[in-house]
């Protein structure tokens, strides 16, 4: 049995008009060791002396009202944070925003949402989901009503504002494509117009609330920078590879417009100042009836439709707005020539797909190449060792792989983002455009992250600190579902884990025995040991359950000692925690305070280094990754 005695949660509030405290756990008193003792222990091992007033509680519940109207089927209350993994190598303050509890509406026009909260946090927003759209509001007080239009569109309509170039347009020169050049596809020419700078038409800009929904919302749903790994929600969405193209309306023109960049321009050679849009279009009825579809979409023209270098200083980064807009034109079916005639008129029924060209000069043209939003025809460029675009990871793993797309899609306050991966480590946040006008046919609802709530044990009364003898993660999934996984044990005891007592963790089950191991046997808490996968539950639970509710909150009995560890209260060593964020748990024999140096801090005195459990704030090779 591990030496140690931990026990905390958590609980403050947000808005003081709907906060509630931590009720006190109320059941029986179990012998405890002498006092003085435990205290000694703990000064010894953690080095300084906590606050005696200290709750360790880090998070805050509450109840929110929400006005919906007709068009909304569901609603989503969410919360910001400071993101937990930091990338120090993108100058873009990070931040996250995930699920607390979400509700279908069933045609109520008003719908109350209890919720839990990481105590610091930057606000709650409420997503209203429609068959069409995804609309954000940020919460001020306790309510927030939903002003969005009552029916959603059926195609991208398009702004006021645009006047379309006026005169012929024509296709002015050919260029050979990089895939021609290394033999992936022979003779391939790009199509090009002779001026760009006279097809950029300016737009009406963007109100500051929608630049600042955008940031909170659309860049911490896809975060920039290399800590992040985005693709799985490309994936979770299906509109990727084969689903990635919008189908032309015909009856408007389609304009597209560059609204943001960050690909640390000078650090990274300007890779997006540096690259063009292209787009290719086909019927699904010739597509289909092609013996190899993918050779099928290498042979069509890819016509240019935007230079960066046009649209972004080649320093700009992490800036939010129109940067002049575009028109696709139409150049008829089959292989053009240069002098063809376009049009800003498409016929219906057109599938459209996209591709950056990136022309970077640095590294000798290692970023140089073609990447296309249907993966399928990445498969050359992400296999070749010569450039900077070669994926080296499986799909098993949520990244690029040799048909990673390029390029996701996202629904957000009735427009259409086109969002871009110009490299490799899938933020898919390089450049981001508005599409609208005639297209149809995509509609992918952001499905943010569910809120995760770690529960750390310390198992002995004298311990060593290290917070895993049992972790417990749980999510609610809706207003009446609460989702439990077992994680780790890091005990040598047998012990059980109750008040959750719902499919296999029942109060009795050791926990060992659920992983299939005896008594004693480290279960995931040694880096580069076996890994096991957690044990999963769902629980259903009243509309007005709370984690911070004495009757719902998880606690340990040692069959073993004979004794129950519950989460800390006021006064007491934290031998018990409850730790908002996908929090990363100490391994084995690595007291909490040298896996996160700011833990102490924050014992000593609870308004300081209070997000001292971030990823940013771990100490590599303590924490416990299991890849």
């Amino acid at each position: 049995m591990k030496k140690n005695v931990f026990y905390i949660i958590a609980c403050l509030m947000i808005f003081a008009s709907c906060s509630k405290g931590f009720d006190a756990y109320e059941g029986p008193v179990e012998p405890q060791s002498n006092k003085q003792a435990i205290q000694e222990n703990v000064e010894k091992v953690f080095g300084v002396t906590f606050d005696p007033n200290h709750d360790w509680c880090s998070t805050i519940s509450g109840e929110l009202t929400i006005q919906a109207n007709s068009s909304v089927k569901k609603v989503q209350l969410m919360v910001s944070v400071r993101d937990v993994s930091e990338d120090s190598s993108y100058d873009v303050t990070p931040n996250s925003m995930s699920v607390l509890n979400e509700v279908e509406t069933n045609g109520q026009s008003s719908v109350k949402l209890k919720y839990d909260a990481p105590k610091d946090n930057l606000g709650l927003y409420v997503a209203f989901v429609t068959d069409k759209g995804y609309f954000v509001r940020k919460v001020s007080g306790n309510s927030v009503a939903f002003d969005g239009p009552a029916s959603a569109r059926t195609t991208r309509a398009l702004s006021t504002g645009y006047t379309l170039p006026s005169g012929e347009i024509v296709i002015g020169k050919t260029v050979e494509s990089f895939a021609s050049q290394r033999n992936w596809i022979e003779g391939e020419l790009l199509y090009e117009l002779s001026d760009y700078t006279a097809q950029k038409m300016s737009s009406p800009d963007y109100s500051d609330e929608y630049k600042q929904l955008f940031r909170d919302f659309v860049l911490s749903y896809f975060p920039n920078g290399k800590s992040y790994n985005n693709l799985p929600k490309v994936k979770a969405s299906s509109y990727y590879n084969d689903k990635v193209y919008p189908i032309t309306t015909g009856d408007e023109p389609i304009i597209i417009t560059p609204i943001y960049k960050c690909d640390c321009a000078e650090k990274y050679g300007n890779e997006v100042y540096n690259s063009d849009l292209y787009y290719y279009y086909f019927k699904e009825e010739d597509l289909n009836a092609a013996a190899d579809p993918v050779a099928f979409l290498e042979a069509l023209p890819k016509y240019k439709a935007i230079a960066f270098n046009e649209c972004f200083g080649v320093k700009e980064d992490n800036t939010i707005g129109k940067h002049g807009s575009y028109a696709l034109m139409y150049f008829g079916d089959g292989i053009p020539s240069i002098g063809t005639t376009g049009s800003y008129s498409f016929p219906k029924g057109y599938k459209i797909g996209f591709m950056v060209r990136a022309k970077s000069t640095t590294e000798g043209g290692k970023k140089q190449g073609e990447l296309y939003g249907d993966g399928r025809l990445n498969n050359s460029i992400n296999s070749y060792d010569k450039c900077n675009f070669k994926s080296s990871v499986s799909w098993s793993k949520g990244e690029m792989a040799v048909d990673g797309p390029r390029a996701a899609w996202l629904t957000f306050e009735d427009r259409l983002l086109l969002c871009w991966e110009s490299g490799t480590d899938a933020d898919f946040n390089d450049v981001i455009l508005d599409v609208e006008g005639g297209i149809e046919g995509i509609i992918p609802i952001p499905d943010p992250d569910y809120e995760v709530y770690t529960f750390c044990f310390e198992d002995a009364e004298l311990g060593d600190y290290d917070m895993n003898d049992v972790v417990i993660k749980a999510v609610r999934k809706n207003e009446t579902t609460v989702e439990y996984s077992l994680i780790a044990c890091g005990a040598h005891d047998e012990l059980c884990v109750r008040n959750i007592n719902s499919g296999v963790i029942t109060d009795d089950a050791e926990v060992h025995a659920l992983f299939g191991k005896a008594p004693g046997v480290f279960i995931n808490t040694e880096n580069g040991a076996e890994y096991i996968a957690p044990i999963t539950v769902t629980k259903k639970v009243a509309k007005s359950f709370s984690f911070l509710d004495s009757a719902s909150l998880p606690y340990i009995y040692d069959k073993t000692t004979k004794r129950t560890v519950h989460l800390s209260e006021k006064g007491e060593d934290p031998h018990g925690i409850m730790i908002p964020n996908n929090f990363l748990y100490p391994t084995e024999h690595t007291c909490i305070k040298n896996a996160y140096p700011q833990f102490n801090n924050w014992g000593e005195n609870p308004i300081t280094s209070t997000l001292w459990y971030s990823i940013a704030n771990g100490v590599s090779g303590k924490v416990y990754t299991h890849e």
